[in-house]
């Protein structure tokens, strides 16, 4: 039966670059042999080693290895690999297209050969890796153990014009953080014991795919755990080596990892106004250290405190612009003397991470040519963008966007549930407001946010890639490659609703716990229809998840489990065990209450079990200590103590009408700005904003949308409308509501810093307006809603009785 479903799955195991009457095709291997590829006797190092890899793939899928031969033209059959520079293209006319360009690339056959061309040492890596992903090999071949399906004949289709890309954004890359739980102590105890830290030969394992994923830029971990970059010997050449760009988080000025290299009994206080000379000291320490060496560096000016936390010194807002302008200066002055370049030839960035953001809201001047990097409120919505004004800037600007975060209200650092929809739309939105620079995601350990990191390095790569009715058929692909085309569609609707579900609750909330300061766990909001409703609905997945693994390829079952096992198993338990422990208080049957304690107690302990599994029995261990089921050992992630009835039981809601989004009945459309649905975004799935994203006020025809509803009784009633909080430069969303023609009601919909009604709606991603619509007749209404600007995204509506209250979910319908 094995070797029936492997030559099955060897059959249909097509990914998202299949062929099509527009395509054409080359014979990679067949029975007989693998086509050669041949190289410039001078080619770069790293494409040499990326053509080997290619051919190590190809072993992998067919059995045979294409032999690697050095020529010095175009001649017999076979592939063609190098920059444009070298010999073999010299006389092709794809010349000009690829000279003097930035990582762009060209893939085209021609007769009876492939050219690859890369304008650039990367850019011909990252085509390499082009062809490699289009034979079905994976980026996470071995960071999740993908591993190849085998195949006797193996062909590569193409557009029959060929490929010719290059990056939407300059600098692309990963932020390693909070790796105290994962990355750090199964780099120190697992894989790479001889450093006992993530040294050489965990960031060469990171570099590698980080160039599958045509990324070229790290920002190294830097938590206490953690000893800094360049202080353990091999990183910053491990960084040379595969020509990856070092930069540095918001706290990390020029380059130093302040957590492990600020010495206080060395140094002293980390303090400009009091001990700027041995501040200084401190950084041209590093500068000297990378005069001599051969790395590509961004370098992050400014200064923060040691760590996360503000500045040092200051009294007051004022002081503190005053100082950051005058480190920022002499930051550069450094730069300038030690690296002999005119200072617009030197990489810069600054970071307005939270009180940074007042400070430069507040008059604070950046240098033209430093590229502002605008940070996320660390749940995925983007603070802040650049103005028409900003855009003009030579330096630019780009995003530090977060996947994974420690901090209040609180941490999400185990599962990677930020939702797909999401992430399009912030990066989609910052990407045409300017921001295309340099996009950095911080994905805490790598591991479990493989897809969302891939999807936000893929929007990066080509912003155009996926559309914004694209995002569900990207996941089907995605699936298909991983797994096969024969679990794509249902793989990809269970992840789908995997990211939904959280996007109402997040696993880490389901305690209705915060943190800084930290609170025990408590009941949830979910009333005992809504937790029923919600348990049916993880149970629902957790089914199709068990239905599918007997179909999945036992060369990809470690896959399987790493990728759509753990986090979607993770993710219920974990709701299971808040769900039935909630429902346990609400029930005065003692059998029926015993039977919710148990059942509650043993998702505790199947998380457990699941958790171990991964470490322990996943690719034999390859993985262990890799993934903490307590990261921080915050309450939510403990066991469940029996409960006592102390818990109202939440009243049955009838006469409730839920509305979503995109069900409008008519739209006004304004200004060149269209309503449109984004797939896969908000807890309807298909929240709805206006195109483009450009930023636009409105102040006399406003854009607006509207909605039917009928009631069946008269009364008073209540309309809820959910927004996502996402946020304006100048905190000044507002949209107007409208019942039956009557009056428009105004509501202001963003929060300033980090207050209460910012933390509620992070934690539930809706930002929640109520108007009261009194004496309602029986029969038809219509509820118009309009906005004073573009970057509002309205996910629900739900209408119902006053009296009756509102509820935690707006279910879909």
């Amino acid at each position: 039966m094995k070797k029936i479903l492997t030559l099955i799955f060897a059959i249909t195991a097509l990914n998202c670059f299949s062929q099509n009457e527009e395509s054409v095709q080359f014979l990679i291997a067949d029975s007989n042999h693998a086509v050669n590829i041949f190289i410039d006797k001078n080619t770069d190092s790293l494409i040499v080693w990326a053509v080997n890899e290619l051919a190590d793939d190809i072993k992998e899928i067919t059995g045979k290895r294409p032999e690697i031969v050095t020529t010095n033209k175009v001649s017999k059959k076979g592939i063609y690999v190098g920059q444009i520079s070298s010999k073999l293209f010299q006389s092709k006319n794809n010349q000009k297209e690829l000279e003097n360009q930035w990582e762009k690339l060209s893939i085209k056959k021609e007769k009876d050969n492939l050219l690859i061309v890369g304008s650039d040492v990367r850019g011909t890596v990252y085509a390499v890796f082009e062809i490699a992903e289009r034979l079905g090999i994976s980026p996470w071949k071995w960071w999740a153990d993908v591993h190849p399906l085998k195949k006797e004949n193996l062909s590569l289709y193409l557009p029959s014009k060929g490929i010719v890309e290059a990056p939407s954004v300059q600098y692309r890359g990963i932020f390693l953080n909070d790796e105290d739980w994962g990355l750090q102590p199964w780099a120190a105890k697992t894989f790479e014991p001889e450093t006992g830290d993530i040294g050489p030969k965990t960031y060469e394992k990171i570099f590698q795919l980080l160039l599958r994923l045509k990324a070229n830029t790290i920002w190294p971990a830097m938590h206490p755990s953690t000893r800094g970059f360049f202080t353990l010997s091999g990183n910053k050449e491990m960084a040379q080596q595969y020509r990856i760009v070092i930069g540095s988080s918001h706290a990390e000025p020029m380059l130093r990892n302040n957590v492990d290299e600020w010495k206080p009994k060395i140094y002293g206080d980390y303090n400009y106004f009091t001990n700027k000379s041995q501040v200084d000291k401190y950084w041209q320490e590093r500068l000297d250290e990378l005069k001599s060496a051969q790395n590509e560096t961004i370098m992050t000016l400014g200064m923060r405190g040691v760590h996360d936390s503000k500045m040092e010194g200051a009294k007051d807002l004022k002081e503190s612009i005053a100082m950051v302008e005058k480190i920022i200066l002499n930051q550069r002055e450094m730069l300038s003397n030690t690296f002999k370049k005119p200072l617009s030839a030197i990489p810069q960035a600054f970071v307005p991470y939270k009180e940074v953001l007042e400070l430069y809201d507040n008059g604070l001047k950046v240098p033209d040519d430093i590229t502002l990097v605008w940070p996320d409120d660390n749940y995925g919505y983007i603070r802040r963008l650049s103005s028409l004004e900003e855009q003009k800037r030579t330096g630019g600007s780009g995003v530090y966007y977060h996947i994974s975060y420690w901090g209040r209200p609180h941490d999400y650092l185990w599962l990677s549930t930020t939702q797909p929809g999401l992430i399009w739309y912030e990066m989609t939105k910052a990407y045409q407001n300017g921001a295309k620079k340099m996009w950095i995601v911080n994905v805490g350990d790598i591991k479990p946010a493989e897809y969302d990191t891939e999807f936000f390095l893929d929007l990066a790569w080509n912003v155009n890639s996926i559309k914004s009715d694209g995002i569900d058929e990207y996941l089907k692909n995605w699936m298909a490659r991983e797994f096969s085309a024969a679990v794509s569609q249902e793989s990809a609707l269970i992840m789908k609703e995997y990211y939904r579900l959280a996007m109402l609750r997040k696993p880490e909330y389901m305690g209705w716990s915060q943190t800084e300061p930290t609170t025990p766990v408590k009941f949830s909001d979910f009333s005992e229809e809504e937790s029923l409703n919600r348990i049916k609905a993880y149970e629902n997945i957790v089914q199709k998840i068990d239905e599918l693994e007997k179909l999945i390829p036992e060369e990809r079952k470690d896959a399987w489990f790493q990728l759509m096992v753990y986090p979607v198993k993770g993710a219920a338990y974990m709701n299971y065990k808040f769900l039935y422990w909630n429902l346990a208080a609400t029930i005065s049957d003692v059998t029926q209450k015993e039977k919710y304690n148990t059942l509650a107690t043993q998702a505790f302990e199947k998380i457990q079990e699941l958790t171990r599994f991964y470490n322990e029995k996943v690719s034999n261990g390859k993985w262990n200590y890799m993934m903490s089921m307590q990261p921080r050992k915050l309450p939510v992630f403990e066991a469940v103590k029996k409960t006592e009835n102390s818990k109202e039981k939440s009243r049955k809601i009838t006469d409730r009408i839920y509305i979503q989004a995109n069900q409008f009945t008519s739209k006004n459309d304004t200004e060149n700005y269209q309503w449109k649905t984004i797939q896969g975004l908000g807890y309807s799935n298909n929240a709805v904003t206006l195109f483009p994203f450009t930023q636009r006020y409105f102040k006399n025809e406003k854009p607006s949308v509207s909605y039917e509803f009928e009631i069946g009784k008269s009364g008073d009633y209540e309309i809820e409308v959910r927004l996502l909080p996402t946020h304006s430069n100048n905190f000044d969303h507002e949209i107007g509501i409208q019942v039956d023609g009557k009056g428009t009601e105004f509501f202001k919909i963003n929060t300033k810093d980090r207050d209460k009604t910012w933390k509620e709606n992070v934690l539930r991603n809706s930002a929640i307006v109520k108007i009261p619509a009194s004496n309602l007749s029986k029969g038809k209404h219509i509820v118009k809603i309009e906005v004073n600007q573009t970057g509002i995204v309205l996910d629900q509506l739900a209408v119902y009785l006053a009296a009756e209250g509102g509820t935690y979910e707006i279910p879909l319908k």
